[in-house]
């Protein structure tokens, strides 16, 4: 039970199409503020019949088991409390959360 926030630009439409063949993964959301009630496979024509989930907004994105964000950097750290609040494992494809220090990824 899998829900992207963030899904309408490069890196979200890649992850989309690589999570709806996953056999292990059950895509149920996808946000986009911009597109937002629009067919997924309009932002990305390459998604045409194989998948159709409709972009909501962010707001809008019920609880799930893994919320994957595809924000622009700078802009997931100050919605962090929100997102901690629809799913406990969050994975951030931007930079806001990235490790400084080399030994603390190590340790």
């Amino acid at each position: 039970n899998v829900s992207i926030i963030g899904g309408s630009g490069y890196a979200g439409g890649e992850l989309i199409r690589i999570l709806l063949l996953h056999p292990g993964v059950v895509l149920r959301q996808i946000s986009s503020e911009r597109f937002a009630n629009q067919p997924v496979y309009l932002v990305h024509p390459n998604l045409r019949g194989r998948t159709d989930l409709v972009f909501t907004k962010a707001v809008d994105i019920k609880k799930c088991d893994l919320l994957i964000v595809a924000l622009p950097n700078k802009i997931s750290m100050t919605m962090i409390k929100d997102f901690l609040k629809i799913s406990k494992k969050i994975i951030d494809l931007g930079a806001d959360f990235r490790l400084r220090n080399q030994n603390l990824f190590e340790s």
